[in-house]
């Protein structure tokens, strides 16, 4: 059954298209005390497969939120593509534009999460890496104008860079999550309507540390000369803001444990793309996303960590 049911509505119904450009992969989630050291080897307590990669994950925390959410990527004709496709449509999210590559596996990511909830991640490309330029290009312009084109950075940078094209030619608003951090041109960073990364994001970006509050206020004031608007995650912190009408932070609500951070940053970003669907300033957006990834934390696995509607305003009747 879709997850656009009545209930989740309640974030607003998206006025826009979102548009998701970006990568599908298999998570295997491994528990385990400590993530290893260089050259030492830890036993797991156990294993899951779960849905996920960038670009999907945004798009399934995008749609239960109430977003008209369409995906285009690349999967591999695999029981794993199969398995993500079946999970986006049953989310609603629109996959007519999901190519499936015979010549490569599905992406997947090995996923290791400690007792403190914290986590790395390897990700192998694989069918990700088949997504063309042209294709890309040709979607964005047929769908859309007028609408919130969301972006990250598993794909190849010259995807990113012929998307954001296409989007401001289309007059859409481009949100890229630039993770993991790549360097790309001048003018495509110009385009990003926000640029959303973390802390050592930013601070790869910028060259400055952005380990304070007022580190993150600091890079966000550099990077607004670079994009045209700015959001900089900082975990438990919350997120700061900038843009053209001011700055300012949305600090995340309390939690009394954290069970798994594994896709909480692309839960804030499909949570930030449905406000933005609908016309809301940025820093509306930033509060809607810092509760969407801050109630994913509390959670196991990332697209299954994702909120309904219904359950960030019950959080909030909880907390007000």
């Amino acid at each position: 059954m879709s997850a656009q049911n009545d209930e989740s509505q309640g974030a607003g119904s998206a006025s826009a298209p979102i548009t998701v450009v970006g990568s599908a992969n298999q998570d295997y989630l491994l528990r385990v005390e400590a993530s290893p050291s260089p050259g030492e080897t830890v036993l797991a307590h156990g294993m899951r497969k779960n849905p996920g990669g960038k670009g999907a994950n945004q798009a399934v925390a995008a749609a239960r939120l109430g977003g008209d959410v369409r995906f285009v990527g690349c999967v591999g004709d695999d029981d794993d593509g199969a398995l993500l496709l079946r999970e986006l449509r049953a989310e609603g999210v629109g996959t007519s534009d999901v190519e499936i590559i015979t010549r490569e596996h599905t992406g997947l990511a090995i996923v290791a999460v400690d007792t403190t909830g914290e986590n790395s991640i390897v990700v192998v490309p694989g069918a990700n890496f088949a997504l063309t330029e042209s294709r890309v290009t040709r979607v964005v312009r047929r769908d859309a104008a007028g609408g919130v084109v969301v972006l990250q950075a598993e794909v190849q940078p010259r995807i990113i860079a012929g998307a954001v094209a296409a989007a401001d030619d289309a007059g859409a608003r481009v949100v890229l999550n630039l993770a993991p951090f790549v360097a790309l041109a001048a003018d495509v960073v110009a385009a990003c309507d926000p640029l959303v990364v973390n802390e050592s994001e930013a601070s790869a970006m910028t060259g400055l540390p952005v380990s304070t509050l007022d580190d993150a206020h600091a890079a966000a004031g550099e990077l607004l000369g670079r994009a045209r608007s700015v959001v900089i995650t900082l975990g438990a912190r919350g997120a700061v803001w900038a843009d053209g009408d001011g700055t300012g932070h949305v600090p995340a609500p309390a939690l009394d444990r954290v069970v798994d951070t594994t896709g909480a940053g692309d839960a804030f970003v499909g949570a930030l793309a449905v406000r933005l669907s609908e016309g809301a300033a940025l820093e509306d957006a930033v509060e809607l996303g810092v509760r969407a990834g801050t109630y994913s934390v509390a959670r196991e696995g990332a697209q299954s960590s994702y909120a309904m509607a219904a359950d960030l305003r019950h959080a909030e009747a909880r907390t007000a």
